[in-house]
Parts: C-alpha cells; structure tokens; sequence
C-alpha cells in the first residue's frame, strides 16, 4: 500500500508517519511507501522498513510526485489554521481551498478503469458549524461557519464528496474537534490556548487565557486523532453513500475541567495561567459548538473517547521531553 501524507511537517502528520514507520501496516495492508510532503521540510527521515520520501512545496500548485500514479491513500492534513485565515484571506483560501482541488485534480489525474480509486483522508473541523456555546449539533445539523477557515474547510468537503461521487478518489471527512494537547509551541490557531493551559504549565511556563473558565469546547486527544485517522483510511465508505463527511466522537468539557485535570496531573501547574481576555480571539472560538452528537461516527466504527485527565497524562507519556527539547528548556 502507497501512502501520501500532505502537511507531513505539522505535529499530526508527524504522528502518523511515526506510526506507520513503527507498525509497517494500515490496517491488515502493509504499507509499501511513504511520502511526507509540506511547505516546509519535514523531520528527519523515519526508520522504517519501506521507502520514505520527503517532498517540499505548495499545496495549491501539489507536484505530480506527491500522489503517483500508484498511490492508494492520501492523508491531506494541510492547511492554514482558524486565525491566521481569518486575518489573510488570500493565503487561507489558496490553502485551505484552492489545496483541495489541487488533491482532486491529482486523484483524477491517476484515476482509471478497473482500479480502485485512493481514498482521501481529509482533516475538516468543526468549525465549519456555528450555534455557539449553547449548541449541541446532531449529525444533520446545518453547516453555518462563522469564520473564513471553517467556510474554506466546508466548501473543501463539498468538493471531495462530490469528486467521490464521480469515481475521481473516495473521501471521508473527518470533522475534527479541537486537538489537545498539542505538542511544540503555540500556533496561530485561536483554538491555541486550549493546548497552552496544559502543555506550557506542564513545561513551567506561564501563558494567558483569552476566554473565561466557563468557556466550553469540543476536544479531542493526538493519539484519539490519529486513531481515526487510521480507520478512515481503511473503513467500508459504502454506506456513507454521499455523505463523506463525519462528526467525531471527542469530548465537549470546559477550561474550568480542563485546569482541574491538569492539578490532577500536576498539582498547583494552574497557578501558571494568568487571564487575560482577548475579544478577537473570544469572538472565533465562542462561534464554535461545544458539543455534537456524533452518533453516526460510532455507527462507522470511530472509537469513543478516553477521559479528559488521560487526555493530559497522554501528553505527559508521548509529547512532554520532546517539547522540552525542541523549545531548549532544561528538564525539570
């Protein structure tokens, strides 16, 4: 089996590449290769007992060598986050948007009779729905994004589903919910400050909070993610019919729970956050729904969730020293 991660640079494309290298199979195939490509180079070659290949460039103007003609999955994780489309429309839209015809044109380009089309694995978000902090979404809810990110991520699910329907590749769409915790150093994503409450206490640093503790979210897990991920990639689409797109099962908690299982972890790390309201932030993430019903997901065999307070000892076990080491912190 051929596989292509596309944002093989980012924390989730390198978790996964790190899993197939380590396990060899996806699902009961064994994986044959591997290609890793973004924008910016990716980590150092992965030990593995097929081929990698690291590629670099843009995902709007995707090389014919990031998905051969022999691919069978495309991992397409790239993408420009919530505030930074928000504040340069231009980058988001050619990322965002314009990376996903570039996905679909390459699919289309290796299509042909009598061989299966590669299924496209393709990171939406659940920020391609409003309702706010009230709102608890079925899996037929209406998709009113209130941000650029979440209408580029839901018009690129529309244009996959469709492209599926053609025979051109086969998509799931996995609506992700905000992933924590995420390792390395903040992004520009104005879900960030959901990852910085855990991980930089837990590296002994401060950091601010924009919302308020009663602030409530969707999260999901980097191992959880992965997981799925995995199983998009091998599941039965059949009897999504045209519908590729899923709510996954994550957890909806608020800021309040999450600092109480960070002291769980690590006692007295809350005492690190300083709140420090930020409107613009505020007004993005509080657009976004705190919980879904995601009972379809389940049907499909996407696993349930682990508690929150695994959640942050998962952290500490897979993501804690090499966060330390790559921000050059001394260990504590």
């Amino acid at each position: 089996m051929k596989v292509t991660i596309l944002g093989g640079a980012g924390f989730l494309g390198r978790k996964l590449a790190a899993h197939l290298a380590g396990h060899g199979r996806l699902g009961e195939n064994q994986v044959s290769g591997l290609i890793t490509f973004d924008f910016v180079d990716s980590p150092a070659p992965l030990d593995a007992d097929f081929p990698v290949r690291r590629l670099q460039g843009d995902i709007a103007a995707l090389p014919d060598e990031a998905i051969p003609h022999d691919t069978d999955v495309v991992f397409h994780l790239a993408a420009v986050v919530s505030a930074q489309a928000e504040a340069d429309y231009d980058l988001g839209m050619r990322v965002n948007l314009h990376g996903a015809e570039a996905v679909i044109n390459a699919c289309r380009r290796i299509a042909s009779p009598g061989r299966q089309p590669p299924r496209v694995v393709f990171t939406s978000s659940i920020a391609t729905f409003g309702g706010g902090q009230d709102a608890k979404l079925e899996d037929d809810a209406r998709q009113v994004p209130a941000n650029s990110y979440g209408a580029e991520k839901a018009a690129a699910e529309l244009l996959l589903a469709d492209a599926s329907r053609r025979g051109f590749l086969d998509a799931v769409s996995l609506r992700l919910p905000t992933i924590v915790v995420r390792p390395g150093r903040p992004n520009r994503a104005a879900s960030s400050f959901l990852s910085a409450i855990i991980r930089e206490p837990l590296l002994g640093l401060e950091t601010e909070l924009p919302v308020a503790d009663a602030f409530a979210a969707w999260v999901a897990s980097p191992r959880r993610a992965v997981d799925w991920l995995l199983h998009a990639a091998v599941m039965d689409t059949e009897s999504m019919g045209i519908d590729r797109s899923v709510n996954l099962p994550g957890i909806s908690t608020t800021v309040a729970h999450m600092l109480q299982a960070l002291d769980e972890v690590r006692p007295g790390a809350s005492a690190l956050i300083r709140h420090t309201p930020d409107p613009e932030i505020a007004a993005i993430v509080e657009s976004w729904p705190a919980a879904f019903e995601a009972m379809r997901a389940r049907t499909l065999g996407f696993a349930a969730h682990e508690p929150l307070v695994d959640v942050v000892r998962a952290f500490v076990e897979d993501d804690l020293e090499a966060t330390r080491a790559e921000r050059g912190l001394p260990r504590q």
